[in-house]
């Protein structure tokens, strides 16, 4: 008799042992709707893609019907782009065929999964789950939660110690027309672009930081005011110059800064934000691309 036709049975034993082996390998959900799901991937062939009876469902229009697959050969799993519309990317690059490592990122539409693989999965599961509470999935820089939690503790010290902290708010200029001309996935292109980009030029001491949408905030501690002006008008001209280009769209990419001091007047960290946010604004209202504070 077939074994296909046979129910498996696995006791709740066997589903911890297996959970917890060598050789169990899943994908996690890091960035899209359905953030921290987890797939386990038992079969040797899973397919991912739009149509509902996939193992791993999308349903969004930038995803095909019949997107990729994780496929297993000599003990491996390899990612199978199946000629889909707009592609599959491991680590940020275009695949045809990928052998995976624990940790790569799989980018299918706009759902990013990060493959785990080991005899500790569950660790590293709950490990990537606590991750994700403080790290924007999309860019792989601290998220806003993250940056709330800084700024309190930078906005107190400086504070009881009558020390600098500034903040700059950073915008990218018309991200809307960039998203209706080129489509979503240059979006979430431009937007890790510029994370990678920025992110190069923070030292220990300060965060940088997803703030939401395409906003992102810089907070420099113990800096004074003019030396904060001018790495900002570094940080504009930075992005201004940098060469974005993806699937071969070359894209002029500019951003609008709003700086924003701490004073005496500040009671707690969201002032420092509204300030820097005003003059965000202000730069955006006299003709963006262009520092303001």
């Amino acid at each position: 008799m077939s074994n296909e036709g046979k129910t498996r049975v696995t006791t709740l034993r066997g589903m911890v042992e297996g959970s917890l082996g060598a050789g169990r390998e899943c994908l996690v959900v890091i960035y899209g709707g359905t953030l921290g799901r987890k797939y386990e991937l038992f079969d040797d062939v899973v397919t991912i893609g739009r149509d509902p009876d996939n193992g791993i469902p999308i349903e969004v229009d930038c995803v095909s019907r019949r997107h990729a697959r994780i496929e297993t050969h000599d003990g491996h799993k390899f990612a199978v782009d199946l000629k889909s519309t707009n592609g599959t990317y491991v680590n940020d690059t275009a695949v045809s065929r990928e052998r995976l490592k624990s940790g790569d990122l799989i980018k299918i539409g706009d759902t990013i999964f990060k493959f785990l693989a080991g005899a500790n999965i569950e660790t590293a599961y709950h490990e990537e789950i606590y991750t994700m509470t403080v790290t924007d999935g999309l860019t792989q820089v601290p998220n806003r939660r993250y940056l709330l939690e800084y700024l309190e503790r930078e906005f107190s010290r400086a504070r009881r110690y009558g020390r600098n902290l500034s903040c700059l708010m950073i915008d990218i200029d018309h991200f809307k027309q960039i998203n209706d001309a080129y489509g979503h996935l240059t979006g979430d292109y431009v937007l890790k672009e510029l994370a990678t980009t920025l992110r190069r030029r923070i030292r220990r001491e300060e965060m940088f930081a997803r703030f939401g949408g395409e906003e992102f905030c810089i907070v420099l501690p113990e800096s004074d005011p003019e030396s904060v002006r001018e790495f900002a008008s570094t940080v504009r001209r930075l992005v201004e110059t940098h060469p974005f280009e993806f699937e071969g769209s070359k894209l002029q990419v500019t951003v609008s800064i709003g700086v924003g001091h701490l004073n005496q007047s500040m009671k707690d960290p969201h002032d420092l934000l509204k300030t820097a946010d005003d003059r965000l604004y202000e730069a955006k209202r006299h003709g963006r691309n262009r520092v303001t504070g």
